[in-house]
């Protein structure tokens, strides 16, 4: 019996070599300097075929062990190549353009465990408090170990308003977390925006899609007509897994005149390509800060990597997660592909971000603020005193009490975001103190330049 197998497998290999396309071969011999077919894992590779069709526990068709061997050779590679059967194929193509089902929750593979990049804005995820780096390790009573990551995240989605749990590790705690979810479809609306003070605008884009650059405009011309001209942007990035490569390239071109955006290199032609800016920056040169924190992947850093190296923003937060490559979705039939990696990609002066990120100009904390209450005591101050000196003049200055950051509502209604988030999101305020510094500089140099 296994003599007979033995010669099934090596036709099937000899097979499986004659269907390579001429074209494949031909490019194969270039990139790897000839090197011959390795005939010996050729027959090992076979020699499992056979031995998983003859004596495996239970009868498997040849299509499902072929397909899983497709499975193994892209997922040896790297975490983020795969191979996409006809439900994979159909969700990514829906998360590309903002609605599919599920958690709302980017993921990636470490350790044989499920890491979390990001939880999107607005979905069970998010609102269960779950957060970048979280190692999942159970999907309901089932281990993920071992299992691939279209596998395990095949086990998060499911019917809307069905349940799932997750047990999941995290830094810093000393027992796991089980977490409670109901799953939902999820519609992510890429952009919001809001003034937080006039002339200062805070636009939150989640993710990158194919109609991200569109709605950025609009939100930037929304936030212009309400509030004269604006003096400075916080573009926030944290916790925003990436997207699509054309979408940030066409989101960092709002912000810039000239220049590079981004780079690629791979090993085949189509995969060096270089994107640039066309003249015409929506905010005039004012001043922008972004958010950046580990949670921000890919496409982020793309953007926030291309405007710290023109000098166009001002990067805050802390360090970035570090995908510095580019997938590519090759069709195989009409209903599969495979998702393979065949370039890095580099930021205008040559620093890939690949496992190290985006480092930031300025790192913040991960703490979070909290509005003091107004203390009925209030301190003495020189204007308390009896007999105290007025004015030069004879006058008397009386300060009029400022009224908090309270965010604006824009008049289409464009405030977004939650009024309160101003008082406790340390960033966001940081931020917005550096944009009103970095303005007051500016006004005392235009000053200065003009007496």
């Amino acid at each position: 019996m296994s003599k007979v197998f033995s010669s099934v497998s090596l036709f099937l290999a000899f097979s499986l070599i004659s269907l390579l396309p001429f074209s494949t071969i031909k490019a194969q011999s270039k990139t790897v300097a000839s090197e011959p077919l390795p005939l010996e894992i050729l027959k090992e590779f076979t020699d499992v075929f056979a031995n998983i069709k003859s004596d495996y526990v239970e009868d498997i068709d040849d299509k499902t062990i072929l397909k899983n061997a497709i499975k193994g050779m892209l997922s040896g590679l790297d975490p983020h190549s795969s191979y996409l059967d006809e439900s994979g194929y159909k969700h990514l193509k829906e998360g590309t353009t903002g609605e599919f089902g599920g958690l709302g929750i980017e993921v990636g593979m470490e350790d044989g465990l499920i890491k979390v990049i990001s939880p999107i804005d607005d979905t069970p995820a998010q609102r269960a408090g779950i957060q970048p780096g979280d190692i999942i390790f159970r999907i309901d009573d089932k281990p993920v170990k071992e299992m691939d990551l279209d596998e395990s995240v095949k086990l998060m989605r499911g019917k809307p308003g069905s349940e799932i749990k997750l047990s999941i590790l995290r830094e810093n705690l000393d027992k796991p977390l089980i977490i409670t979810l109901i799953r939902a479809v999820i519609k992510v609306k890429s952009v919001k925006f809001r003034l937080l003070e006039k002339s200062y605008a805070y636009i939150r884009i989640s993710s990158f899609q194919s109609r991200t650059s569109e709605q950025l405009k609009k939100a930037i011309k929304s936030l212009n007509k309400d509030s004269g001209t604006l003096k400075g942007l916080i573009l926030d990035l944290r916790n925003n897994p990436g997207g699509v490569l054309n979408g940030s390239v066409a989101v960092a071109d709002i912000f810039l005149n000239d220049g590079l955006i981004v780079y690629t290199k791979g090993r085949i032609k189509d995969s060096n390509l270089k994107f640039s800016a066309t003249h015409g920056d929506m905010l005039n040169g004012a001043p922008i800060v972004i958010l950046v924190n580990a949670g921000s992947a890919s496409a982020s850093e793309i953007v926030a990597g291309a405007l710290q190296d023109h000098k166009r923003a001002v990067i805050m937060g802390s360090d970035t997660f570090g995908k510095g490559s580019v997938q590519t979705i090759k069709p195989l039939t009409t209903t599969t592909a495979i998702k393979l990696t065949t370039a890095r990609y580099y930021t205008p002066s040559g620093r890939s971000i690949q496992a190290e990120g985006i480092i930031p100009d300025i790192t913040l904390a991960n703490i979070s603020l909290k509005k003091a209450k107004h203390d009925s005591f209030s301190q003495i101050k020189e204007a308390d005193l009896k007999g105290h000196l007025e004015q030069p003049d004879g006058t008397h200055i009386k300060k009029q009490s400022k009224k908090g950051s309270q965010s604006t509502k824009s008049k289409n209604g464009s405030n977004n975001e939650k009024k309160s988030k101003g008082e406790t999101d340390y960033g966001l305020h940081e931020a917005l103190n550096l944009l009103k510094g970095m303005n007051i500089l500016n006004a005392k140099k235009n000053s200065a330049s003009k007496s």
